[in-house]
């Protein structure tokens, strides 16, 4: 009997041992050579804490072995010290002193200059896509067996429509021809909601492209292929909220994790920005922002949790190495706690000093955006780290002014009151511009369709101050027909699936307008590669009169570009004696739009609905 009970324990024991699994350490793998030499591994399987880890790796070392709420996780610290070599760390787990699993741990060693890679800035143009509206290119991985979401329907604003990371790779060459030398994508990780999956902003694991996109691999070959053109990628990083079939909001590690895991009480957020800097908001208002879900499917993640702060900011360094990133985008930044955000944009540039990063503040009051920019002196003592901040302001009035008439004083005035607000950045340079991206009706649709208006536009987006950001499909006039509409905005690019009629690379089917807006963004885009006064130049600006003309200047020691934009029905004529603090009464400059030469004296006219971009020659 005894023996017999015996070998059933045994058995037991076995089976127990045999049970015992870890479904995933995250991250994978680390590299020497790393400022951030203290990784924390999130190791999650059925009972792991009862395990006991130990490794023997000359260099690298165990300092915390962290147990939490949930017995399924574990957070294992490791310390990679200066002398350690690169290899691979075996991780051995016991139970009662008997080791029942082990798993590797790679540590590699960096690419050349890794630390010190170049990223965007106002020289670049970024193109925004949104992937799985932009080119199918491999059809096999439109359904993936595996995910929650079983379909494509492109007649579905709001389903998959099969683009993927294949066919960006596809396009560029067509990218680089219009001018672009940067590509940021809306977010490729896994999003495996049961609907409305395909926009990306709500993850499911910050490790993994998503299927449907590709692998991770894929990612690497687009850096790579990228990379011999000359263009670089931006991460689109959501640092708020991810998506509510993660596997570590189904199975909390704590509860303090994310905010209000409880269904029953949870709440939203009242999207007020103003909640972080109002002196006189109440305590349930800012409650109610930070902390309240963005919405049902997107869970709201508490970076208070320190372990839950290391994880996401591991996962973007982890990302900038592992694909060779050139730059990060962060969405609905100022959602996330504020303390964490300085410190995780700390971590990433000590890490990457010439990293840029640009933070979404959707606000069109420049006071609360600038709120969040390096060096801003702010009242409340509170100190940001974030380098770029995306400029709404601008977006706005620049759209208000070419759609409205002027009155007592010029429409234009609305943008040289925008800029005007510079003051309150301390790096006014350091802003992304843009006429739409995916959150926004198109520019085409908000100007009513006018095409003149839109060179206008066009013409100050690629000369103003700043980063300039084009939307996929901008180039060949894309529309959005029901306003509001986020699929209509994101609609695919002409061309990007088998079959489709109408093409914006090849010309088919695309009028006389589209073919004409193409040609004349991407001869801008390419003319501003070569100008150091776009690239690297101060800004100067006239207040617009009531001739509605707006008139500014971008300038180095050694180039001087004029930039003039009638929106009037008429030909203006300017006296250059209200200018002669910039040019003088007589000179010679080239109109970089029309390519032809000019000599002016004390006059310059310029043709009704026209903008210039006149190179003065010295």
């Amino acid at each position: 009997m005894k023996k017999s009970l015996a070998i059933l324990l045994l058995f037991i024991s076995f089976n127990l041992i045999l049970s015992q699994k870890i479904e995933r350490i995250e991250p994978a793998n680390w590299w020497i050579g790393m400022k951030n030499n203290s990784v924390t591994l999130l190791i999650y399987g059925k009972d792991i804490s009862d395990l006991q880890p130990a490794i023997s790796y000359s260099g690298v070392t165990i300092t915390e072995n962290k147990t939490v709420e949930n017995k399924n996780y574990l957070f294992l610290t490791l310390q990679i010290n200066p002398e350690a070599k690169a290899g691979t760390v075996k991780i051995k787990f016991s139970k009662d002193k008997k080791v029942v699993l082990t798993k590797d741990f790679p540590i590699y060693a960096r690419e050349t200059n890794s630390a010190n890679r170049e990223s965007y800035g106002s020289k670049d143009a970024i193109l925004l896509i949104v992937p799985d509206r932009f080119s199918n290119g491999d059809e096999k991985n439109d359904i993936v067996k595996t995910t929650l979401e079983q379909k494509l329907d492109r007649n579905n604003e709001d389903a998959r429509h099969g683009g993927d990371i294949q066919g960006i790779i596809n396009h560029l060459d067509y990218i680089k021809s219009l001018g672009y030398t940067k590509i940021w994508n809306t977010p490729l990780i896994e999003n495996d909601e049961p609907t409305y999956s395909y926009h990306g902003y709500a993850s499911t694991d910050f490790y993994k492209i998503d299927p449907r996109f590709g692998t991770n691999e894929d990612l690497k070959k687009l850096a790579t292929q990228a990379k011999k053109r000359n263009i670089g990628l931006i991460w689109d990083v959501v640092l708020n909220h991810c998506g509510s079939e993660y596997y570590f909001v189904k199975d909390l590690p704590e509860q303090s994790w994310i905010n209000y895991p409880d269904s029953e009480n949870r709440i939203r957020t009242n999207h007020l920005k103003t909640t972080i800097t109002d002196l006189y908001a109440t305590e349930i208002d800012k409650e109610e922002y930070l902390n309240g879900w963005f919405d049902g499917h997107m869970a709201d993640l508490n970076q208070k949790n320190p372990l839950l702060a290391k994880f996401l900011t591991q996962n973007i360094i982890w990302w900038i190495e592992y694909a060779g990133l050139s730059g990060l985008r962060v969405d609905t930044y100022s959602y996330s706690d504020k303390n964490f955000l300085a410190d995780w944009t700390k971590a990433i540039l000590e890490e990457y000093p010439k990293m840029n990063i640009v933070a979404e503040e959707m606000s069109r009051n420049t006071a609360q955006t600038s709120y969040w920019q390096i060096d801003k002196k702010n009242s409340d003592g509170y100190q940001s780290y974030m380098p770029m901040m995306m400029d709404f302001s601008m977006n706005d009035n620049i759209v208000s002014a070419l759609n409205e008439k002027s009155g007592w004083f010029s429409s234009w005035r609305k943008v040289y009151e925008s800029v005007a607000g510079d003051f309150l950045f301390p790096h006014p340079d350091n802003q992304l511009i843009f006429p739409d991206n995916h959150d926004l009706d198109r520019f085409y649709s908000r100007l009513n369709k006018n095409f003149a208006n839109w060179k206008l536009g066009i013409a100050m987006y690629i000369t103003m101050r700043g980063t300039p950001q084009f939307f996929y499909g901008t180039e060949v006039l894309m529309t959005n027909d029901k306003a509001g509409s986020d699929g209509q905005r994101r609609s695919d690019f002409y061309g990007g699936w088998k079959g489709d009629s109408k093409n914006a690379v090849t010309e088919a089917r695309l009028n006389n307008e589209e073919k004409e807006a193409k040609k004349y963004l991407t001869d801008l885009l390419n003319w501003r590669k070569s100008s150091d006064a776009i690239a690297n130049g101060k800004f100067k600006h006239y207040a617009p009169t009531n001739n509605d003309v707006y008139v500014y200047f971008r300038y180095t020691d050694n180039q001087k570009v004029m930039v003039l934009l009638n929106k009037n029905n008429d030909k203006v004529t300017l006296d250059l004696n209200r200018y002669n603090e910039m040019i003088p009464l007589k000179f010679e400059a080239k109109d970089i739009i029309s390519g032809k030469d000019f000599s002016f004296q004390n006059t310059l006219d310029i043709p009704a609905k026209t903008a210039m971009i006149l190179e003065v020659k010295n």
